[in-house]
């Protein structure tokens, strides 16, 4: 077919988004400007990606001084950036390897590979069932949008692939009922965010380690948006002890707003992959790698993990205080750190537009919920901002909601 029978888009772009019309031409910590001169407060963060704000110094002039020397020469040859920073994340995790990735949906795709090359290795080659959980997000790619538990991305893409499966988020018994000697591993968000920021709890996580290995199963954590400091630790599963998985994603805050990700595993986990079976083009280059470490170093530091504490303290008292006197708006406060979900009485997209005319950028979220995915820097200052702007923000929902009636 050589002819358009479609209408060509003005953009010629793809049609896949909803744009809100704002063009941001520059950002600085918590704010964007528009290219009119507009200032907003940003708390979603490119959602959760900078997480040391727009325009952090030191990643900036990492970025400068890299670009200057090294962009990329593939993973044929050895990278020393990639060595530096794998041994930062292993030192700090429960992890001995680690594969570089451009993406979290790259990094999914990574640990489902693992974890079936792994058991396949040991000659149990019946076990491929990756079990996931409702509302959880994992990526678009078609491996990715199949452990996920929203069966919207999958329509139009053919049958749903064999080998995955979903559960109950948090339903343990339903958990135990599923696996089988055919599990290869249960993948899972410690923390959701598309879905609503519905969090684990410690002993919940502790209960996923001990089925998994009562069943022989690999556990794969998820932590691509609740990871790397948003819930007051480096890592969500951090909050539970003895609750370490064998495979964990992470990207989003791993370069700041460069495109980084990973996959980490333990070497008994890893040990399938073995030559040949995975790779990248651009995955772990060393402008990327630069970049990385420069923003893990920042993210690590204990100073920042307690300033997130705080200020995440200081949210939620102010978003209980919210949900009182607006009842017919809020309804619950959810999620772990900075990564906070507002449920609403009111249609969130709504509540979203309303936040925009009070010049405060929030994300969207399942359960009719948004979320406040801030950079972590965001100060008690701007914290008590973004509160009275959403405070205006629900003054507008009941107004409208008040007109439409």
């Amino acid at each position: 077919m050589t002819e358009s029978a479609a209408p060509v888009p003005p953009d010629h772009l793809l049609g896949v988004y909803t744009r809100t019309p704002l063009n941001f031409e520059r950002g600085e910590g918590v704010h964007l400007y528009t290219t009119d001169g507009e200032q907003y407060l940003d708390c979603l963060a490119g959602i959760a990606v900078n997480a040391l704000g727009h325009a952090n110094p030191k990643l900036v002039q990492v970025l400068k001084d890299q670009a200057e020397k090294l962009w990329h020469v593939s993973n044929i040859f050895t990278i020393p950036g990639q060595e530096a920073l794998a041994k930062r994340l292993t030192d700090a995790t429960f992890a001995d390897v680690v594969f570089f990735t451009n993406s979290g949906t790259e990094a999914v795709e990574c640990a489902i590979k693992t974890a079936r090359k792994y058991h396949w290795a040991k000659g149990d080659a019946e076990r491929v069932d990756i079990i996931g959980f409702d509302g959880s997000f994992h990526g678009r790619s078609l491996a990715a949008v199949n452990a996920s538990g929203n069966a919207s991305y999958l329509e139009g893409f053919g049958p749903r692939m064999p080998g995955f499966l979903q559960l109950p988020f948090g339903d343990m018994d339903a958990l135990r009922a599923a696996v089988g000697p055919t599990t290869a591993a249960i993948i899972i968000e410690p923390v959701q965010g598309e879905g609503g920021a519905r969090s684990l709890s410690s002993e919940a996580l502790r209960d996923l380690r001990t089925i998994c290995d009562e069943a022989g199963a690999l556990l794969i954590y998820d932590e691509i948006q609740c990871g790397l400091s948003r819930t007051g630790k480096l890592f969500a599963y951090e909050w539970a002890d003895g609750a370490e998985p064998d495979i964990m994603c992470i990207a989003k805050a791993l370069g700041g707003g460069f495109p980084v990700g990973a996959c980490l595993a333990t070497a008994e986990a890893g040990s399938g992959m073995a030559f040949g079976s995975h790779g990248s083009t651009y995955g772990g280059n060393p402008l990327a790698m630069a970049v990385g470490l420069a923003a893990f170093e920042e993210l690590t530091r204990p100073e920042l993990l307690a300033h997130v504490r705080d200020v995440a303290g200081y949210f939620v008292q102010q978003l209980e205080g919210l949900k009182d006197r607006y009842p017919d708006v809020v309804l619950d406060i959810r999620g772990k750190g900075l990564l906070i979900g507002i449920k609403l009485a009111t249609p969130n997209r709504e509540f979203m537009q309303h936040a925009r005319d009070q010049h405060l950028l929030v994300a969207g979220g399942g359960d009719n919920c948004v979320r406040l995915l801030p950079p972590l820097i965001i100060t008690t200052e701007e914290a008590s901002d973004a509160i009275a702007r959403l405070e205006r923000a629900c003054q507008a929902a009941q107004a409208h909601a008040k007109a439409a009636a």
